[in-house]
């Protein structure tokens, strides 16, 4: 299945492939994952299975492939029957990224067309847990009668963060994320320096899409080692530091969720340090400090912190005021 573009995940490539192959198409799918773990690939090498021209889709070669592309941002699809739908500025004081009501009643105008050339028009809803809740319902109601020869592919970080009535009319997908020894592979692959493969492989926690990102952005990686530089800046730190700094950070719900993700990968390995397992850790460039740590953080206060984190993305995926989490979550991490 190596032709449909994607790496990993080919249990969900030899389903759509064979349900492709069957006739059995559905008109809406979710696919569900970690951010960056290829979700969003899945979608588009979907969408050229859909509309390709050669008896064994996807080619990569036709037309119809050719203009969906892989989605990259030097090459956006520009198929005219393919539409990709991203969250945009919310125009709120606090910065946030929803997808509105406008560009649902945009796409809506847009589906109840006829296909320009290809089979089928294809709309991808890119990290719909962003929709707001108007845009949600407007959505639902195309799901709920879709026009013939529409499919609508979403991708989410979890099921439960939508709309029941929306995820009960997709088939949805689950992708995991990949082991380290594949992503690094990809990234050699890719022309990326031995040394740096090894360290982002780990790193990225099975989601390849970060690793390339990282690997094109040296800034990703600073903001990564900022944030766990400011953990254990604020483990020491007063209640009003605590504080001064969750204002600060709720101001950008993007680097908000951006830093909880690195947090879960610190006191993850933490826990691991701290129950004596010997599991690869994620940060094993810090490993040095972690064991620091561990001689006076318990596995109970790490177990804790995790179950933190967690409420708190799951609260975020879910619209929660960003400071008000930001404040709580700071507030009951342990001190070190």
């Amino acid at each position: 299945m190596a032709h449909w573009g994607v790496i990993g995940h080919e249990w969900a490539v030899e389903l759509l492939s064979h349900n492709l192959a069957a006739g059995r198409v559905r008109h809406a799918y979710l696919f569900t994952g970690p951010a960056g773990v290829g979700r969003r690939t899945l979608a588009l090498a979907l969408a050229r299975a859909l509309n390709c021209t050669s008896p064994q889709p996807p080619c990569g070669q036709c037309r119809s492939c050719t203009l969906i592309g892989d989605g990259s941002a030097a090459a956006p699809p520009r198929h005219p029957d393919v539409r990709l739908i991203e969250p945009v500025e919310s125009g709120e004081r606090i910065h946030r990224l929803e997808i509105r009501i406008d560009q649902i009643r945009d796409l809506q105008h847009e589906l109840a067309l006829t296909p320009v050339e290809g089979r089928y028009r294809i709309a991808i809803l890119c990290d719909f847990e962003a929709a707001n809740a108007h845009a949600a319902n407007a959505l639902l109601k195309t799901l709920e009668e879709p026009p013939p020869q529409v499919i609508l592919i979403l991708t989410a970080s979890q099921a439960d963060v939508l709309l029941p009535t929306i995820v009960s009319r997709c088939q949805v997908l689950n992708l995991r994320p990949l082991p380290w020894q594949v992503v690094r592979s990809a990234l050699l692959a890719r022309a990326v320096p031995a040394d740096q493969a090894e360290t982002l492989a780990h790193l990225c926690g099975g989601r390849l899409g970060w690793a390339l990102r990282a690997a094109a952005d040296p800034e990703l990686l600073a903001r990564r080692s900022q944030a766990l530089d400011d953990l254990q800046r604020l483990l020491k730190a007063s209640r009003n530091a605590r504080f001064t700094y969750a204002e600060e950070l709720a101001r950008d719900g993007q680097a908000l969720r951006e830093t909880l993700e690195v947090w879960l990968s610190w006191w993850r390995d933490l826990l691991l340090v701290t129950t004596g397992t010997q599991a690869p850790l994620t940060n094993a460039d810090r490993t040095h400090e972690l064991e620091r740590l561990a001689q006076t953080i318990t596995a109970d206060q790490a177990r804790h912190a995790l179950a933190l984190l967690r409420d708190a993305t799951w609260h975020l995926d879910r619209n929660a005021n960003p400071r008000l989490l930001a404040e709580v979550l700071l507030l009951d991490l342990p001190h070190g």
